[in-house]
């Protein structure tokens, strides 16, 4: 089954941290969600799969879109798409655009999973990010949306802050536990050079967290989340039983998506496709990087998306896709790391035991094929 994405590039800030395609040009959201609407009519001939599964609304600011709007979307892919068994439908909001009448419009749509932008309960973190929400907002964000009945929330929050671990982290973690959401993301920060971060880390006036307190505050953060009954199923992802992002995981295990709007991705199993154009090139018309996948491509990036999830690498099924010979080498590879603990071994699947997943990037380009000739 396919899934169906749309971003909506508009924030009313930019994060100090955030490298997605994003703007503050909030007004050319019209003529944007226009263009959507058209990009979307004319673009779902790209899926070969017509069955979708999941819709995700991300971005950007989802939020900032009336829901009448998002209805609109999902009406639309309702007509154009075999949707008979679409199971979830998510839209990403920001904590202070969840005002009590927001949150009544959102709940009579079709939408019933919110993901929610918290990063942090520690007002100062918060600050330093440049979040446009406190922490006490972002818990009367979560109240508002069970009072008007959703049962699946899921809250992102942001760890490896330097000048916030310790207490504070410790702070976040207990209050995320105490909301009693579903499904919690937990990220690494990463800083990239042409964020506001990037400059700032350039100039020696902020700086990144060490290798050992990575480590250290990924293992909290792992350890405070499983005590609570949270799965962690994936390296950035825990989720109470039955409450897995069901959209996430189809870009996990190789499903096909369309990706709609400046900034979105889409991929059809055979070709990967972007638009990285800014707004106001993306009303003018809509244009597309793209790139094909040859069998060693799918291989490395099945074993990459793999060693990320708990379920890891399934060895049957690289024999049936890629060959008996190729399975082999990967086994092969894969023994000195499950000799050291760093893999483990079951029932025909090699994975990363959930508290490693932070090393999973250096098993994962060990186990990389390389030899293009024998695919």
């Amino acid at each position: 089954m396919a899934a169906l994405y749309f971003h909506i590039p508009f924030c009313k800030r930019l994060c100090g941290y955030c490298d997605f395609m994003r703007s503050v040009k909030v007004k050319y959201m019209p003529q944007v969600l226009e263009q959507m609407h058209r990009e979307l009519e004319r673009e779902e001939v790209f899926l070969t799969d017509r069955a979708i599964r999941t819709i995700y609304f991300g971005g950007g600011t989802p939020s900032l879109v009336n829901p009448a709007e998002i209805e609109r979307f999902i009406t639309q892919a309702r007509r154009l798409f075999d949707c008979s068994a679409l199971e979830e439908i998510t839209v990403e909001v920001n904590p202070d655009d969840i005002t009590e009448q927001y949150a009544a419009q959102l709940a009579a749509t079709s939408v019933n999973r919110v993901s929610m932008g918290v990063q942090s309960f520690d007002d100062g973190c918060l600050q330093f990010m440049g979040r446009r929400h406190s922490a006490s907002g972002a818990l009367r964000a979560i109240e508002r949306l069970r009072k008007v009945g959703f049962k699946n929330i899921s809250i992102d929050i942001i760890f490896g802050v330097a000048g916030f671990g310790g207490e504070s982290l410790e702070r976040t973690l207990q209050q995320a536990v105490a909301t009693d959401v579903e499904h919690i993301s937990a990220y690494h920060l990463t800083i990239e050079p042409q964020t506001r971060f990037g400059r700032l880390l350039s100039r020696g006036e902020i700086a990144q967290v060490s290798e050992k307190l990575s480590e250290e505050e990924f293992l909290s953060v792992h350890q405070t989340f499983t005590e609570a009954g949270y799965e962690h199923y994936e390296v950035s992802n825990f989720a109470k039983k039955g409450y897995r992002s069901r959209h996430n995981s189809s870009y996990w295990t190789g499903a096909e998506y369309l990706g709609i709007g400046a900034g979105a991705h889409s991929f059809n199993g055979k070709h990967r496709r972007w638009c990285e154009q800014d707004v106001e090139e993306y009303i003018a018309g809509v244009e597309y990087g793209c790139e094909s996948l040859t069998a060693l491509d799918a291989l490395n990036e099945y074993i990459m998306v793999s060693l990320r999830r708990a379920e890891g690498i399934e060895i049957g099924y690289i024999a049936q896709r890629w060959g008996e010979q190729v399975a082999n080498r990967v086994v092969n590879r894969a023994k000195r790391f499950v000799e050291c603990g760093w893999l483990v071994e079951n029932h025909g699947h090699v994975a990363v035991p959930a508290d490693h997943f932070l090393v999973s990037d250096s098993v994962i380009c060990e186990l990389f094929e390389e030899d293009i000739n024998i695919i």
